[in-house]
């Protein structure tokens, strides 16, 4: 297998006022294409910003980030942008839909940056509805579904446009256990038939369960899983 994204010796410091503060420190990671993988340690471990790293949100303080083989260079953001939306979606533990759109409008809304014509977005949509199984609920505003079906509609909206890498802040934080479970099977299926690589980040023992690769952090050092 090929490697889809990687880092080499990746520290990240934040400033508080006069205080440095380390929040990961020489990080040298590796994922392959298809992974199904989480990241797992305390609060404060550096669960978050690696994760804000890998998925171009941040910048490290020193260290290097390759995607698909390619370099990646901050010098101006722009380019990153289409990086993340062509290649990259984010499922966030809040849900962050857009309150006054409906279900499909939703996912649909990552679509309206790229140069897709209404007839592929059409098309994109209404197949990532019936593979998450929201398609009765498509014209429902997020306060008219459920916790499960809000947390579908995000994951809908970070695959809609095909990415190959999907990153997941504690998907599972604010849905019942049973709506977990339901989750992470479908989650396990759009890894397994259409190749998409999953990492998460998450306190969740039912998350580390599911996973095939756990990646453990402790004061920003990964201390298991590395390659």
């Amino acid at each position: 297998m090929n490697a889809l994204i990687q880092t080499e010796n990746i520290v990240k410091h934040y400033e508080l006022g006069k205080v440095i503060v380390p929040a990961l420190r020489n990080v040298t990671l590796k994922m392959e294409r298809g992974e199904f993988a989480t990241i797992c340690g305390p609060s404060g471990s550096g669960k978050t910003t690696l994760l804000n790293l890998l998925g171009f949100i941040d910048s490290p303080t020193s260290g290097q980030v390759f995607f698909d083989g390619a370099r990646i260079t901050y010098n101006g953001f722009s380019h990153l942008h289409t990086l993340r939306l062509e290649k990259l979606g984010f499922i966030f533990q809040t849900f962050n839909l857009i309150p006054v759109l409906s279900a499909y409008e939703n996912i649909e809304y990552p679509l309206l940056l790229t140069a897709k014509s209404s007839a592929e977005r059409k098309t994109l949509v209404e197949r990532i509805l019936r593979e998450v199984k929201l398609w009765e609920h498509r014209h429902h505003k997020p306060n008219e579904l459920s916790g499960g079906q809000r947390q579908r509609v995000a994951i809908a909206r970070a695959l809609v446009n095909h990415p190959q890498l999907v990153l997941a802040d504690e998907p599972t934080a604010n849905i019942d256990s049973v709506t977990a479970a339901e989750i992470l099977d479908l989650m396990c299926t759009l890894n397994e038939e259409d190749d998409v690589t999953f990492l998460f980040s998450t306190h969740d023992p039912v998350v580390v369960k599911y996973a095939k690769r756990v990646i453990r952090l402790h004061d920003g050092k990964i201390v298991d899983g590395q390659t």
